[in-house]
């Protein structure tokens, strides 16, 4: 199905207001792909740590 003009539009005209939200959006998607596609055994141990390093952080927060 095709995107209409007007939905296009609707889009462009959320993205500029939220370009926060989209870049994270972004970040994340590449984040996914690099884990699901490309990464080896050692990169994924190393994710792991830093994942497990900033749950730390965030619950120190708050």
């Amino acid at each position: 199905m095709a995107t209409s003009e007007a939905q296009k539009c609707a889009n462009q005209k959320w993205r500029s207001q939220h370009k926060d939200k989209q870049q994270i959006y972004n970040h994340r998607s590449t984040a996914k792909r690099f884990i699901k596609l490309y990464a080896n055994l050692h990169d994924l141990d190393v994710l792991a740590d830093m994942i497990k390093e900033r749950r730390s952080e965030l619950k120190k927060l708050g």
